[in-house]
């Protein structure tokens, strides 16, 4: 596939390196594309020159999957700034996490239990199809779950496009997820955002953020 990273942080990077190695042609999405080759990117770059950098609306154009991975106060400027046209009849996969760390350590949810993150996105992109999931791990098992517990653990999508939420899942499967939960309609992205406060916990406690929950039934 032909895929738009928003974000250049840890989140994207992780997505953007992986999806390129799978195969995948993929471009890095930027607010500023000069700013962002003179920083400390531009050491990840030289390693990974198959990863290209573009604006944000540049990188969605041409995209058929564009992932969200900024963070969640800067998620509907930067999609805004791809653009809604380059969104539309899209999958859109939504990584990004409500956190407000205004007030420091443990982060509040600007967004709690009567709406979620990626409800909003929704609703400010309809014509986009909008899938969450990925956002209650950290980055590197998000893509190379195996590294722990031989990837023995849960991942959920929520969505109301059965058809993108099958794209989103076909590229976890990919990644080396072997459990892969459908919660719904996208408004089950509440619960899965809603976990972060608890996974926050757990990072502080276990002192790893190489670590995830596993649904067992």
């Amino acid at each position: 596939m032909l895929i738009a990273v928003l974000g250049t942080g840890s989140v994207g990077q992780a997505i953007a390196a992986r999806t390129a190695k799978l195969g995948h042609q993929v471009t890095i999405g930027t607010r500023d594309v000069t700013a962002t080759r003179a920083g400390a990117y531009a050491a990840w770059a030289a390693e990974h020159p198959e990863v290209g950098l573009a604006t944000m609306a540049v990188a969605a154009a041409d995209a058929e999957l564009v992932v969200n991975a900024t963070s969640g106060t800067g998620s509907l400027p930067a999609l805004t700034a791809a653009g809604a046209a380059n969104l539309s009849d899209k999958v859109l996969l939504d990584i990004a996490n409500p956190l407000d760390f205004g007030a420091g350590f443990p982060p509040s949810l600007t967004v709690d239990d009567t709406e979620s993150l990626a409800e909003r996105i929704q609703r400010e992109f309809p014509r986009a199809k909008v899938v969450k999931s990925l956002n209650t791990l950290t980055a590197e098992l998000m893509v190379r779950p195996r590294q722990l517990a031989d990837g023995d653990h849960s991942v959920f999508v929520s969505g109301d496009d059965a058809e993108a939420k099958r794209i989103v899942t076909d590229l976890l499967v990919s990644f080396g997820h072997t459990d892969v939960i459908d919660l719904g309609d996208l408004s089950t992205a509440r619960g899965t955002e809603m976990l972060m406060p608890l996974w926050l916990r757990l990072y502080g406690r276990l002192d790893t953020a190489i670590f995830n929950l596993k649904v067992v039934r």
